[in-house]
């Protein structure tokens, strides 16, 4: 695998700021892997949470943002999915798709992506240190 995609809403759209900074640890320890990372979002291309779904790539926490509202495409459509592996410019077949809606998580696979359905946090984060090889404590 060499690139990671995470949805927005529902995973990174988080009020607390520890969860957001064990976050931004665990997707900056899948960089040091070497492995590219995007948010694809079915959001708006205008508005507040446009801006703050951005604010990752600006930050550098992210190498890209694709939101739907940018490109045309919404989850789970195939284009959608194929807009964010572009981004990060790696295979669709070689990136790992993590959201918190099944249909979306569903789709992804049947796109040949790995499908991670986020519940929880500590969940998540197993998954991904499993799928990349990445140790530590997030």
């Amino acid at each position: 695998m060499q690139g990671l995609i995470i949805d927005y809403a529902g995973v990174l759209d988080l009020d607390d700021a520890e969860d957001r900074k064990r976050w931004t640890a665990l997707i900056e320890a899948v960089k040091a892997q070497g492995i590219s990372t995007a948010i694809l979002s079915n959001a708006e291309s205008e508005g507040r949470e446009a801006d703050a779904i951005r604010e990752w790539e600006f930050r550098g926490v992210v190498d890209a943002v694709v939101l739907s509202g940018d490109v045309g495409w919404e989850k789970p459509e195939r284009a959608a999915f194929q807009a964010a592996a572009s981004a990060i410019d790696v295979p669709l077949a070689d990136c790992v798709m993590i959201d918190d809606d099944i249909m979306n998580v569903r789709a992804a696979v049947e796109h040949g992506m790995i499908g991670i359905l986020h519940t929880a946090f500590e969940r998540t984060a197993v998954e991904i240190q499993s799928l990349f090889g990445i140790e530590g404590e997030f």
